[in-house]
């Protein structure tokens, strides 16, 4: 699971990081990352998985992360013997007098059965959002990093810096992923329940629509600026004319840069783009912004109707426990989606900004053509590299390239021996519950490298059909650059920063992922058309073709 810090040679060897099932994540990534993100990921996921199941209960050691040619793979550790491929399961007899009498599994069960009592998710989505809580002490300790003043440094200076925003991107990886046990284990727990009770997934997760605000946040700060520049017939085309039409727009733009012009916006690694770096994609984005708010209380008045229609179905002395599960999954969602932005995409957007302060000095002293290779440092060639020490200017433009260009579309989905899930009746009730929630969630979010729909089938995302231009794109910033005002956007993933397009896009198709996907959240809260997980979109639908969008069906048609 070593990350390395050379690009690998051709041809491409796909062979499994360790023992077990290796399972490809391509629903948030889809090129090789840098060697300082693979170090993050490798080291940090791991411990913070491992907390989070230890805290609820659950019967699984942690979700570990390795890479392969710069590709993400996930492996769910088991709790017994977890360096070891479990190949085949025990006969049914002796597995379930393994989970009764294995001391880690019976001090599991005990735990899950007072998480299931306690529901200590409640309890972190209180802790998270209270004044002083723990979204106000992340943000802090982001601004703080944001606030020093890199280029009035010393090149040691540069250097620890540096370090000091790996190890913050470190820790708030690790937390990232505790939290994810506390803010999607509600929401496995819904669809889990729901498949027992004889309903579809498809059915239960529109009825989480607009429970997260934070996901349409940026959009509503953003039109309240587009109005103000309407207001007062102005038509800026850069950032310098937007911040001159008033004082008022200039305070509310430079409010809305300090707590997300830091953030990446286009992939999560240090090699995507922040928002303050990409000036015209804000001001497009303003510009498109949408006043949506007549659609979101109809879609809110909708809901009830919806939630009643589904609720009929559930078996009458399980409903009590339906709408328990809903309000929490609910509860849950604004969490999921405010994560990312404080532990991931804004620590990764601080940790750019440092290493290409260290890329200017390299420049200077010859030790790169361009402030840009400095991302392709591994962590252990930070503190050599402005001495003389290291990788060649040459090594590192060669690496950029290496990872701009080479062909992953071969990449294998799974890896290493297929390892089935223990069955779920061999366990005790809670450590079953605990067991299904991370199964449905991890297939749901198209984590478990299966790949459920072919050609340009996927999961529906919305009630109306939209017929459209298609507009091919592998970012927020190429996207603005091609997208219409209508145009279908087809990607194939997106991370929570393409809510600063999605404004502009009639309707969006992905190659990758699951109903709770970044891409089903984004459509489903901005109230956009989309059909998520079709394997062949970027193959099958040409740039510029007229296409047709049903959610409904799930289905991406091309007709003209």
């Amino acid at each position: 699971m070593s990350t390395t810090s050379s690009a690998p040679t051709s041809p491409l060897q796909w062979a499994a990081p360790g023992p077990g099932q290796w399972n490809l994540d391509r629903s948030h990534v889809n090129r090789p990352a840098t060697p300082i993100s693979q170090h993050i990921q490798s080291t940090c996921t791991a411990p913070g998985t491992r907390r989070g199941f230890a805290e609820i209960g659950a019967p699984l050691d942690a979700v570990d992360f390795a890479f392969v040619n710069g590709l993400t793979y996930s492996r769910i550790r088991p709790l017994i013997a977890p360096n070891k491929a479990a190949t085949k399961v025990p006969p049914l007899p002796l597995l379930k007098l393994a989970v009764r009498v294995h001391p880690a599994m019976r001090r599991r069960a005990a735990t899950a059965a007072r998480a299931m009592e306690e529901r200590p998710w409640r309890q972190v989505l209180v802790e998270w959002s209270r004044p002083g809580g723990l979204r106000d002490q992340y943000e802090q300790a982001n601004l703080a990093l944001q606030d020093v003043d890199l280029a009035a440094l010393a090149d040691a200076e540069v250097v620890a810096h540096v370090h000091r925003v790996v190890d913050h991107a470190k820790a708030m990886w690790q937390e990232h992923f505790r939290l994810h046990i506390y803010d999607l284990g509600p929401i496995g727990m819904l669809l889990h329940s729901a498949v027992g009770w004889g309903l579809e997934v498809s059915e239960v997760v529109p009825l989480l629509e607009g429970a997260s605000p934070s996901t349409s946040d940026a959009e509503r700060a953003l039109r309240r600026v587009r109005d103000a520049v309407e207001a007062a017939g102005a038509s800026p085309t850069t950032l310098a004319e937007l911040r001159s039409v008033s004082p008022s727009i200039a305070a509310d733009v430079d409010a809305f840069l300090r707590l997300r012009g830091h953030l990446v916006v286009s992939r999560y690694d240090i090699d995507g783009l922040t928002l303050a770096e990409a000036s015209d994609v804000l001001v497009s984005t303003i510009l498109a912004a949408r006043d949506d708010r007549e659609r979101a209380a109809a879609a809110m008045a909708a809901l009830a109707a919806k939630t009643d229609a589904v609720r009929e179905r559930v078996p009458s002395d399980a409903r009590a426990r339906f709408d328990e599960l809903l309000g929490e999954a609910r509860a849950s969602m604004d969490l999921r989606d405010d994560n990312g932005p404080h532990t991931v995409e804004w620590p990764l957007g601080l940790l750019r900004l440092a290493l290409l302060e260290l890329g200017r000095r390299m420049v200077a002293s010859g030790r790169a053509h361009r402030a840009e290779h400095a991302l392709e440092l591994a962590i252990d060639e930070v503190d050599v590299v402005l001495g003389g020490a290291g990788p060649t200017a040459d090594e590192l433009a060669a690496r950029q390239q290496w990872r701009a260009t080479v062909d992953i579309d071969a990449a294998p989905r799974r890896l290493g021996d297929l390892e089935p899930p223990p069955p779920l009746e061999v366990l005790p009730g809670p450590l079953a519950q605990i067991v299904g929630m991370v199964q449905k969630v991890m297939a749901e979010a198209g984590l478990d490298g299966e790949v459920r729909t072919t050609g340009l089938n996927g999961v529906g995302v919305g009630e109306q059909t939209y017929r459209g231009t298609a507009r091919l794109a592998s970012s927020p910033e190429e996207a603005l650059e091609q997208l219409a005002p209508g145009d279908v956007l087809v990607v194939p993933c997106t991370t929570p920063a393409f809510n600063m397009v999605l404004a502009m896009a009639g309707a969006v198709v992905t190659a990758e992922g699951g109903a709770l996907s970044h891409a089903a959240v984004l459509a489903r809260e901005l109230g956009i058309p989309a059909v998520v997980g079709a394997p062949r979109a970027l193959h099958d639908i040409p740039d510029g073709a007229t296409v047709e969008v049903d959610p409904v069906a799930g289905v991406v048609r091309v007709v003209g």
